[in-house]
């Protein structure tokens, strides 16, 4: 969990500030396709290093081949099946977490603060940027290291002892239920105090913005050493976490090409997208109406009754499923719901995913309302302005941002969310990740890579969305 977090803030800080404070070659490519490995799951990157890498994947066939070495005692290569290996194909998808959030604060910080830093001869990065965007990177940070602790395909794949498979391994390999519970709550108490200690530092930290004057950060030329310097650090987590998995993968496709069923999975998407934007737009609405209420009206028990409310991205997917089948069982033995059975089922995975990713809409939505000035509600009241016209007026347009952000983060994660869906779908409910999880598991790579890249896709054109829209919004306020 401390590699893939070390690694992630270096990937994720280094290119967002790259891409947001210099002019190089391919600065507008790399704005968005840095968000692109977020769309690609785990376990898929997983299966094709491991196949591109093992001792009989074409790179080590073709090593060989050019040295003359025999066998594997011949020479030395490092197991992508290891700590390191699951380190790496982690944090390169993982990482744009930060790389979004972090970005968006960039973005938002006025210029005029960086200007005052030059004036005193500071580093504008290390005394102004990164203080300024720290909420936001604290956020990414809690989300990188909670999606790590909830992961389960990669470290299976990899055979890697977690918590979160020994759950596994004691619920479904030794039948234990209790067993298997009390790792839970073990894996459950760790996130809640990691989410307690992220947000003890945001809190610490609240820094607010004035809406006067150019609140955009131009863009510095470089001289062209400089320029291939910041190409290389955007170009290594593309090509490390997308780059290289999706050319092994349409090297599958093309091999494949006559054992797809293109229609089955032209279905599946569309399933996919609906469910994925039905289980967006409720997070988003519900983390809008919870972190308002908890910064303007609430008391402490509310706030509390919140913060554990965000707590269900910590579980593991399958033991939250559980969970919420055993409490909408109970819920329909007292209040005795006429639901037919597709459409309760999909009410419940949508609630199971509100429970599951709540958490990343309130993060993106928290770090937005912690750089909004207190007095900001205040002078909408001496205008005359009710606390709901407030919101809607004043509020939301400057969480404007952050909702797309915590909404393209939730669709995402929708799209490769496995255990919840295979639990929770009703019966014939088909979608992206169970149809690639299904054949990906039987090794059946060729079969599964093309469902792996309409994933990809998919999740392609809301990152192409998002990045236009933080541009508009950037392009707004430096016309102001």
């Amino acid at each position: 969990m401390i590699g893939v977090g070390c690694l992630s803030l270096l990937f994720g800080i280094s290119t967002a500030w790259v891409v947001t404070r210099y002019n190089f070659f391919g600065k507008f490519f790399f704005e968005w396709a840095l968000l692109l490995p977020a769309a690609v799951p785990a376990y898929i990157i997983a299966y094709t290093y491991t196949d591109f890498l093992e001792y009989a994947g074409p790179l080590q066939k073709l090593l060989r081949e050019l040295f003359g070495w025999n066998n594997s005692s011949d020479y030395w290569f490092p197991e992508i099946r290891s700590m390191g290996g699951a380190i790496l194909v982690m944090s390169c998808v993982l990482y744009p977490y930060i790389y979004m959030l972090t970005r968006a604060s960039f973005l938002s910080v006025p210029i005029s603060f960086y200007q005052t830093s030059l004036i005193y001869g500071r580093n504008s990065f290390y005394s102004v940027a990164l203080p300024l965007a720290r909420p936001g990177i604290f956020a990414g940070l809690a989300l990188v290291l909670m999606e790590t602790i909830s992961d389960f395909g990669t470290v299976e794949y990899f055979a890697l002892e977690t918590l979160t498979l020994g759950v596994f391994n004691v619920w479904l390999g030794m039948n234990s239920l209790s067993g298997a519970s009390q790792i839970s709550s073990v894996l459950f108490l760790f996130v809640v105090v990691l989410l307690t200690v992220e947000y003890l530092a945001r809190r610490r930290q609240r820094f607010h913005e004035k809406s006067s004057g150019q609140n955009i950060l131009t863009s510095e030329t470089i001289s062209n050493t400089r320029k291939i310097i910041c190409f290389i650090i955007c170009f290594i987590p593309i090509f490390l976490g997308f780059i290289v998995p999706v050319l092994i993968l349409l090297n599958f496709v093309l091999s494949g090409y006559s054992i797809i069923n293109f229609r089955e999975i032209f279905q599946i998407s569309l399933t996919s997208i609906l469910v994925a934007s039905a289980g967006a737009f409720s997070v988003m609405l519900i983390a809008i109406l919870m972190i308002i209420i908890s910064s303007y009206k609430s008391n402490h028990i509310q706030k509390g009754l919140i913060f554990l409310a965000s707590c269900g991205y910590a579980l593991p997917g399958t033991i939250l499923a559980v969970g919420i089948i055993i409490f909408v069982g109970f819920l329909n033995q007292v209040f005795y719901f006429h639901l037919s059975y597709v459409a309760g089922g999909f009410i419940i995975l949508i609630f199971a995913y509100v429970t599951r990713f709540l958490a990343v809409g309130n993060a993106a939505i928290r770090s937005g309302i912690h750089k909004i000035h207190p007095n900001t509600m205040d002078a909408s009241k001496t205008m005359g302005m009710g606390f709901s016209k407030s919101i809607r007026v004043v509020v939301l347009p400057l969480l404007f941002t952050n909702i797309l952000v915590g909404g393209i983060l939730v669709f995402v994660d929708i799209l490769k969310e496995l255990p919840i869906t295979l639990l929770l779908r009703p019966f014939n409910f088909e979608t992206l990740a169970t149809y690639v999880y299904q054949y990906a598991s039987d090794e059946l790579l060729q079969e599964s890579s093309f469902a792996a890249l309409i994933i990809v896709v998919v999740g392609l054109g809301p990152v192409i969305f998002l990045n236009k829209t933080i541009q508009k919004v950037s392009q707004k306020k430096q016309s102001n």
